[in-house]
Formats: C-alpha cells, structure tokens, sequence
C-alpha cells in the first residue's frame, strides 16, 4: 500500500500463487484515506468495493471485463494510479528483490522493508 505520493505505508507478503485479493484482507482495514485506487485485480464486490464503502470510502477500481453489471468509476482519478507502479518500479531496482534472493519469507520481507525505506528517504 502506498500514500497519494507513491511512498510505501504498508506491505503484506503472501505467497507466490496467492490471488491479489488474499493481501488485499490483511491491508483494507488498515486504509485510512478517504479514496483508493487499484486496478481490476482487487474488482470484487463482497471483499473489497464492499467493504470499503461500508467504511465511508470511495473506491476507484475499474470492472473486469466479464462483469455482468459493470460499475462506474472516476477515469480521472484513476490515471493518478500510475503512481502505485512507479513505486514498484523502484522497488524492482533492487536486485535482490527482483529475483527473490532470500528464501525465507522474513528474511525477503525485511529486505523489502530496508528498500522501501531508502525509497522513502529519497
């Protein structure tokens, strides 16, 4: 999760063929700005539009193309999400994190943590 100026808030690290939505349980009720954005990946009504709204939020996700009543959202605002990818991309400069050096999952995560924060500082 990062803020509206692409720096890192929070990470959740799940498992290689884990589905987005499964990270996305861990980080939803830790969202404390009032709009978010994510790409089609996290388009599910019960586990996240849902429960955003249910938290006074406006989600900003666009529909899957399979859906049989596709929802409206701001095309606009939306294009600030390139943001998120930006901040992926830095992070992806790392070596080591790209490839996944470190086997455990701690070990991965802490590098992701020490990335993230040179990230931040500069």
């Amino acid at each position: 999760m990062v803020d509206a100026l692409g720096n890192p808030l929070s990470f959740h690290l799940t498992p290689g063929q884990a589905c987005d939505l499964d990270g996305a349980d861990q980080l939803l009720p830790n969202i404390v700005a009032d709009t978010v954005l994510a790409d089609k990946g996290y388009d599910a009504d019960e586990r996240v539009i849902e429960r955003l709204q249910a938290q006074g939020k406006t989600a900003v996700i666009p529909p899957k193309r399979n859906r049989n009543h596709p929802r409206d959202y701001d095309r606009d605002l939306y294009k600030a999400r390139h943001l998120i990818e930006n901040f992926f991309a830095k992070l992806k400069q790392y070596r080591a994190i790209a490839t996944r050096y470190d086997k455990r999952a701690g070990n991965f995560l802490g590098a992701i943590y020490l990335a993230a924060s040179v990230i931040w500082l500069n």
